[in-house]
């Protein structure tokens, strides 16, 4: 399957009218043909407008087309074969078999949003019946969800498809009835390119508005900037850093309409090694710790960054047990070559800390991470909020807290997380109890004796968290939870049954989910 370098608007293949640039594969360290060509101001409002054309057909389409619309998606998908596998290792470096799940998760997003679609409680349907006779009476008064408008969508490194052109923020707007305008990672513009022309299809095939997709390309921040100011635009789904989130929020909360912008950023992930499993099973936790952090080469949003427990012998011989666990992982191909400097700049500096003592730091090399360990106390970490900081790899701080007291202390005193994990036993489970409430405020998924890398697509997932996990911490990017990002209530009163949405209906004939009066009915 030829790649050309072009952008998608109103579904046809163009070529970015500004300076051109090149993917990079980071195994070979060499660019990669063809050139992707920028795309201009001029171009973004094209795609803008034709999103915001596009927006009230295809919000009108029934629960059954749209949800035809992603099966088809995820069909056109697969029908690239192994050309989508092998570009995206190319300008990834991640391996077959990493990609192959990947292109299993994407697709499976899109058919978990299309089942919800087709049993229809997305749309929370709320009826409460006109009561003529009250005093003072009450109207005919009924609500459902329906979209908010053209979303932009920004593809992250990580995940070149999961978290990319067809990941779950286009599919979660997709299903909200929302046009996507898209900006590609400038870190694979080729599968990129291919994922998006697997879209254009499905949308031919379904016969929907071309401007129902668009795939912009282009690096710098200039591209996403101007996106995210169009006033077409109604809301922002972004998977990144937490500078270039914080960025787009800014340009977001400035514009005449000010939109919501669901950024997931930056995360820690403390694991909790409690008391009685840390002296039961240390080493056994201490593998499976090792094996999450460098799962990836550490490139996981979830990725075990900090690790606390109680200082004494158990966690001293925890500490050297993931050491020598982590010995064995030999320096591996990063994303890009900014991520691997990045990486290895955050290494230098948590090695030359004063207060960190540096059990491993492998030997990194060009556009290669080495993991490494180090440990600091309790006291340490809560005087330094230096040490708070992400490392984006293979790399973790270990924490020896004094005492119980100080354990929830620094638990307190943490970010916003995606995730905390507790290692825990029965004979652990009042101090968990006594942590369950600070931890409840802090992330976003809470684990019992697991590892917090590896996110299930499913309807009770959350992947998000207060700020700076998530720019919005009662969102979702993963499960059917991630739909209502793009959504937003009407409620219709006194409206005829001939003009009221078929959801809202009397009779309409489709069983759905509906509150009716206050009771949860399917009619």
């Amino acid at each position: 399957m030829i790649i050309t370098g072009e952008a998608f608007i109103g579904g046809k293949a163009v070529m970015g009218g500004g300076s051109s640039f090149q993917a990079y594969n980071p195994s070979l360290r060499a660019h990669m043909e063809p050139a992707f060509g920028m795309v201009t101001r001029e171009q973004i409002d094209q795609a803008c407008q034709l999103a915001k054309a596009a927006f009230d057909a295809f919000r009108a389409l029934s629960d059954e087309a749209r949800a035809a619309f992603l099966d088809a998606v995820g069909e056109q998908i697969m029908a690239l074969g192994d050309a989508l596998i092998e570009r995206a290792m190319a300008e990834s470096g991640l391996p077959r078999v990493r990609l192959e799940g990947e292109r299993g998760r994407t697709v499976n997003q899109l058919k978990l949003f299309a089942t919800l679609l087709r049993e229809g409680s997305w749309q929370d349907a709320r009826i409460d019946s006109a009561l003529p006779e009250r005093q003072p009476p009450r109207p005919d008064l009924r609500m459902r969800m329906v979209g908010v408008g053209p979303v932009a969508v920004f593809a992250a490194s990580n995940f070149p498809l999961a978290f990319s052109v067809a990941g779950g923020d286009t599919a979660a707007a997709f299903a909200a009835g929302c046009p996507v305008v898209l900006k590609a990672h400038s870190a694979h513009p080729g599968t990129s390119e291919l994922v998006a022309r697997a879209i254009v299809r499905a949308v031919e095939q379904c016969e929907l508005p071309a401007g129902v997709f668009a795939l912009l390309t282009g690096t710098g921040n200039g591209i996403g900037q101007a996106l995210v100011a169009h006033p077409a635009i109604q809301a922002v789904g972004f998977t990144g850093s937490r500078s270039g989130g914080v960025a787009l929020m800014g340009v977001a909360a400035a514009r005449p309409q000010p939109i919501p912008v669901y950024a997931e950023m930056s995360s820690i992930n403390p694991l909790l090694v409690l008391p009685n499993a840390l002296a039961a099973r240390g080493e056994a936790i201490a593998a499976g710790f090792a094996a999450s952090l460098t799962m990836g080469v550490g490139q996981f949003c979830t990725n075990p960054g900090l690790v606390l427990g109680i200082a004494g012998e158990d966690f001293d011989r925890f500490g050297q047990q993931a050491a020598a666990a982590l010995q064995g992982f030999e320096a591996a191909t990063m994303l890009t070559p900014g991520i691997a400097e990045s990486y290895q700049v955050g290494v230098t500096e948590m090695s030359a800390h004063e207060r960190v003592e540096v059990l491993v730091n492998g030997q990194h090399a060009e556009c290669k991470g080495a993991a490494a360990l180090f440990k600091t106390s309790g006291e340490s970490f809560m005087a330094e909020h230096k040490l708070h900081g992400e490392m984006f790899g293979p790399a973790s701080l270990l924490v020896a807290c004094r005492d119980e007291a100080e354990l929830l202390a620094i638990v307190e005193q943490l970010e916003g997380q995606l995730t905390a994990t507790l290692q825990m036993d029965q004979g652990d489970y009042e101090l968990a109890r006594s942590l369950l409430p600070a931890l409840e405020r802090k992330a976003g998924r809470i684990l019992a004796n697991g590892f917090p890398t590896g996110v299930e697509v499913s309807s009770a997932m959350v992947h998000g968290g207060p700020f700076p996990a998530t720019s919005d911490g009662r969102s979702s990017s993963v499960g059917t939870a991630a739909i209502t990002r793009f959504l937003r209530p009407v409620c219709y009163q006194n409206l005829p049954q001939e003009l009221l949405p078929e959801s809202l209906k009397d009779g309409s004939g489709r069983q759905v989910w509906r509150r009716r009066d206050g009771e949860l009915t399917k009619e």
